[in-house]
């Protein structure tokens, strides 16, 4: 394992991060996976209040006594933001109880997702009063931010200089908050990438068409390799379900080298082959559509129909497409079907898009049963 320093914090943590949204199994299970990640070399875990049992199920296994001493593992908590500082308050002394700590390496704002939970972060007297007041009398001792926000938001918030670190989505399948990574790179703040198994593209399922074309290697190890070799990255998340699930992606944990020629070719490959597969209806998602009058997030749909046709990526399409109008500002925007054909967006659009038709189009490939966030 390769530990890297996670921005202003100072602290060294492992490349790759426990995330304990999905061992939630039983408390034994949730034993089980922590103790083999501190085996392999993780020293980060992190948790949330919004992840059900997870902050009760590390807390257990904390007082059972973890492998290896407290000083050598670095805890994450996550408290969503809130509009006064006693809440917040509450919220933080209610997480520590569950984990049963003293103190917090790292408290994450979480989900700040809109304007509005960024005016709460910017309030005087507001939540980040109370997060203040922890660090001063030792029970917090990094403070940073994990969002789904809007690029615009995201830069905002960075902004701010209130942050030490940022949690945030960023993969080969999604480069829009690359400005983000710059950003806080140049503010040195840690930058830890969310779920990039799941989120990046689902691809620890792959389709094979994806696989063929990553041959001879597979889209999950390549999209850690795309992740890992940008320096300006300090960690992955992991969320395994059980312990088994953490064997293949650390096999790239001592890896951060740069892409060698073969990589470089597959990515290569990637792009080319989206290019030809989607022809003049390929969308380079340059948001210059939104705002859509029915909020619709065209590039984001766009960008889920690009996956499907050109890498047979559906089924991840369809999981994300469906969480429209049911995950809230967790992934804002209402469904392709309620395009209207005003036509507002298509002078926008630099490419001359046909976009209501491939609104449509979309809506066809991508639409199912609702799907809503694990943890709502």
């Amino acid at each position: 394992m390769q530990y890297r320093r996670f921005g202003k914090t100072n602290l060294r943590l492992s490349m790759f991060s426990l995330g304990t949204m999905r061992y939630l199994a039983s408390p034994e299970n949730a034993w089980q996976t922590i103790e083999k990640a501190i085996v392999l070399g993780i020293n980060h875990l992190e948790t949330a209040r919004g992840y059900g049992k997870s902050e009760e199920y590390l807390g257990g296994v904390i007082a059972l006594g973890l492998p290896v001493q407290r000083s050598q593992v670095h805890i994450t908590t996550k408290i969503p933001p809130t509009a006064d500082a006693d809440t917040m308050r509450r919220y933080i002394d209610e997480s520590l109880e569950r984990l049963q700590l003293d103190y917090l390496d790292c408290l994450g704002i979480h989900g700040l997702n809109t304007w509005e939970h960024l005016d709460w972060v910017k309030a005087k007297g507001g939540c980040m009063q109370a997060v203040q007041e922890a660090v001063a009398d030792g029970r917090v001792r990094h403070v940073g931010f994990s969002t789904h926000a809007p690029l615009e938001i995201i830069l905002a918030a960075i902004g701010t200089d209130f942050f030490e670190f940022v949690n945030l989505h960023y993969y080969f399948f999604f480069q829009r908050n690359a400005l983000a990574i710059e950003r806080a790179f140049e503010k040195d703040m840690g930058v830890f990438i969310i779920s990039p198994a799941d989120k990046g593209g689902r691809l620890y399922t792959p389709p094979q068409t994806l696989k063929d074309l990553c041959c001879p290697f597979s889209p999950l190890e390549l999209n850690y390799r795309f992740l890992l070799t940008d320096p300006r990255i300090t960690t992955l998340s992991l969320g395994p379900a059980h312990p088994d699930e953490l064997t293949e992606p650390l096999r790239v944990a001592d890896c951060d080298t740069e892409l060698t020629p073969e990589e470089i070719t597959v990515f290569q490959r990637l792009e080319n082959h989206q290019k030809v597969s989607l022809g003049p209806d390929k969308c380079s998602q340059c948001y210059e559509c939104l705002p859509c009058p029915e909020n619709i997030n065209i590039p984001e749909v766009l960008r889920l129909r690009n996956l499907a046709i050109a890498y047979d990526m559906t089924d991840f399409g369809q999981y994300r497409y469906r969480m429209f109008e049911n995950a809230g500002h967790w992934f804002p925007g209402m469904k392709a079907s309620r395009c209207t054909e005003c036509g507002e967006c298509l002078p926008r659009c630099p490419e001359n898009l046909a976009i209501p038709e491939l609104l449509q189009d979309a809506h066809h490939k991508l639409n199912g049963s609702s799907g809503r966030r694990l943890w709502g």
